[in-house]
């Protein structure tokens, strides 16, 4: 009897995670709204006025990261950017009408996205692959948390 074969992980996650990326992107094509646009427009559904800072961690986004996805975003009038009233120094992000709608689309979108995903898989097998993936936030954290 051989021993048994190590599966390929990172192999197999940077794989479906380009493919994952394409077939997305793709889709933005038609939708005019990207991955990461749709991102924080989830975000900002649940927290309408959150601040920039705040959407960039829940992204895993950098200050470069989140400016320039909100640079692009406020350019698209699907958001706007309002100073802090109480700190001048920090930005509150809220959702225009067109983000709204924009919103609504991601939020369609989404739902056949995680139907193609979980094609083919028990409740139980999913709740074990998003248990994997989140573990691997805290065994691999952010660069300046390690």
């Amino acid at each position: 009897m051989s021993p048994r074969r190590e599966p390929r992980l990172v192999f197999l996650l940077t794989v479906a995670q380009r493919r994952l990326q394409r077939w997305m992107a793709a889709r933005a094509q038609h939708s005019g709204v990207t991955a990461a646009q749709s991102g924080l427009l989830f975000i900002l559904g649940q927290r309408d006025g959150v601040l920039m800072g705040e959407a960039g961690a829940a992204l895993d986004l950098g200050p470069p990261g989140i400016s320039g996805l909100v640079d692009r975003m406020a350019a698209a009038d699907l958001i706007k950017r309002r100073a802090d009233p109480d700190d001048g120094r920090a930005w509150r992000l809220w959702l225009t009408p067109a983000g709204r709608t924009a919103l609504a689309q991601a939020k369609a979108g989404l739902v056949e996205v995680n139907a193609r995903l979980t094609e083919g898989f028990s409740e139980a097998e999913i709740d074990v692959v998003a248990r994997w993936l989140t573990s691997l936030q805290t065994r691999f954290p952010r660069g300046e948390d390690q």
